[in-house]
């Protein structure tokens, strides 16, 4: 992660845009038909990366009795986000090499044919190998979403955009959860992944024809020269393996257990390899070590990742809440998760609207993590005869928290960094939260295993052999229960989960503590044109001198120094 700046780096065209131009586009930055159609392309692709997410796991019991998964069923959804996650740092060193549109353009394939493979799966290998290819088609969509949206749109009124991208990935799962779990019922699941195929056909379709984007010079030769070919295999094997290792931790093998243990440990020595490898590499490394030294942007990657942390937990254990507490369907469970899921948005994009009016971001994370410490302090109260008003309104208020802290990390990872590495930044931020969701699903698990093993009343839980997952196994069986041991068994879930929430508390107060780091840089107001629309017109537009000359400087890049920062 070399600190110095190549000469091909400093010489990209910077889009100058003035702070008038920001409150009133129309006075320069002009957002016209190819932007918009450009935006268009990216919300549909968004879309549809959005929509496997959640089904999947809702109809995964369905999957496994259907393939004869046995104890292959943790892989399932595993492969997809260690894939994911491994490949995320690759997709932004390709997008500033070969340039946005054909990356993205591979992405939305890989995941058209994970999706088309696994729908025709035959057996569990098959499966995990196709969610795998559609792993490494999500990433690079949503990475290079996040990319694109930051070459056209500058950071002081990106907060809009980012929020209405957002919106699109919260969303879908809504909808894919109650398909999903419809399918999942009706043994129908292989149409969970086949309604894909129309909507990443359209998703193609739109990118060819209306993403057009500028390609960085060169020939194939010396583009391949500059990919870190080395960087970006130890990251791929150090990541690949760690998650490995997550996911057999008090699954497959005991966390005290020498496979667990060895590739854990082989996992984030490979990690540590690269950033050092990184710091030594001469030229084009694929994350420079200006993007991770300021100490700014590493309170944002520190965010990112305990938000995706939390958030996931939500996601994974609120489910088990419902069905383990309150004897819900898989089916029932998703329409009463809808409180969170289709309020983190809102806040997202109205917390974003404000952000370029106040030109501050570090009270946005605050209140973000606020709320959600608030949250999940409420959600530690949740047990079996918690009341319908409470259990929604709990939601609500850790759907605010997500919401606001979603997309607002954003602005601390990038106000301190040149637009240059616009790139680099977002692919380690969405590596931080990829990475970083695995640990959420695994520490959430080890404790609800934990505390279900000493909560759960002897004669219930003799029933199941040592090692499995019983959260998983006794669900299922708790309604045929009598009572009094199916209260019992009812409040020992909740209790269990409670512990869960208290250890989010946590997790989220490092969160809060992470902010602490943050510096308040001036957000930028200048765009990388080097990967700008080809329809954006270089010259000043003929009214921009009378508000300020916003236009294009051909040495904006290089007259940007170090940003004015304020200590507040």
């Amino acid at each position: 992660m070399s600190s110095d700046s190549s000469p091909a780096t400093a010489q990209k065209p910077t889009v100058t845009v003035d702070s008038d131009t920001i409150s009133n586009p129309a006075s320069g930055f002009r957002k016209g038909s190819a932007f918009w159609l450009t935006f268009i392309a990216i919300l549909v692709c968004s879309f549809v990366s959005a929509l496997d997410l959640t089904a999947i796991s809702i109809a995964l019991r369905t999957i496994t009795d259907s393939l004869n998964g046995g104890d292959k069923f943790v892989w399932v959804g595993s492969a997809y986000g260690l894939a994911s996650a491994a490949s995320l740092p690759l997709s932004g060193r390709l997008a500033d090499t070969f340039g946005r549109r054909p990356v993205m353009l591979a992405s939305v394939g890989l995941f058209f044919l994970g999706s088309a493979l696994s729908g025709a799966s035959q057996s569990m290998d098959m499966l995990i190998g196709a969610r795998t290819v559609q792993g490494i088609g999500s990433g690079g969509i949503w990475n290079l979403s996040e990319i694109i949206v930051s070459d056209l749109v500058p950071l002081l009124e990106r907060g809009m955009f980012m929020g209405i991208i957002s919106g699109v990935w919260d969303w879908p799962p809504d909808c894919e959860s109650l398909v999903g779990a419809a399918f999942a019922q009706a043994n129908a699941w292989r149409w969970i992944l086949y309604l894909n195929l129309p909507l990443t056909g359209i998703a193609f379709v739109l990118v060819l024809l209306f993403l057009r984007v500028r390609m960085p010079p060169g020939t194939i030769g010396d583009k391949l020269a500059h990919l870190d070919t080395i960087g970006n295999l130890i990251i791929i094997a150090g990541t690949t393996v760690a998650l490995i290792g997550l996911t057999w931790g008090g699954v497959a093998y005991k966390w005290t257990s020498p496979h667990t243990l060895a590739t854990l440990v082989i996992g984030f020595v490979f990690i540590g390899m690269f950033f050092v490898y990184e710091r030594l590499v001469p030229n084009e490394p694929s994350i420079p070590w200006e993007v991770v030294s300021d100490r700014t942007t590493l309170a944002a990657y520190i965010g990112t990742f305990f938000h995706g942390l939390t958030s996931t937990a939500v996601f994974y254990y609120l489910p088990t809440y419902f069905q383990a507490c309150r004897g819900s369907s898989p089916l029932r469970s998703s329409v009463e998760l809808l409180p969170i899921t289709l309020v983190i948005a809102p806040f997202a994009f109205f917390l974003l609207l404000l952000d370029p009016v106040s030109q501050k971001y570090r009270w946005v994370n605050v209140l973000g993590w606020a709320c959600l410490v608030v949250g999940f302090g409420l959600l530690s109260l949740l047990d079996q005869s918690t009341s319908t008003g409470k259990w929604v309104g709990y939601q609500i208020v850790a759907a605010a928290g997500l919401g606001f802290l979603y997309t607002a990390m954003v602005f601390p990872a990038l106000a301190p960094l040149p637009v240059s590495r616009t790139a680099s930044a977002l692919a380690f931020s969405s590596f931080s939260r990829t990475f970083a969701q695995t640990w959420g699903v695994t520490i959430g698990s080890t404790i609800l295993q934990n505390r279900l093993d000493k909560t759960l009343p002897a004669q219930f839980g003799a029933q199941f052999p040592s090692g499995v997952q019983i959260a998983y196994a006794a669900i299922p069986v708790i309604d045929n229960l009598e009572d009094p041991l199916r209260s019992e068994v009812r409040d020992a879930f909740a209790k269990s989960l409670r512990v869960v929430w208290l250890a989010m508390i946590v997790m989220s107060g490092a969160g809060l503590l992470s902010v602490g780091l943050m510096r308040e840089v001036p957000m930028q107001k200048t765009t990388d044109g080097t990967y700008g629309l080809d329809a954006i017109s270089h010259p000043p537009l003929p009214d921009a001198e009378k508000h300020g000359g916003a236009g294009v400087s051909e040495s904006a890049a290089t007259q940007r120094t170090e940003p004015e920062v304020s200590e507040q």
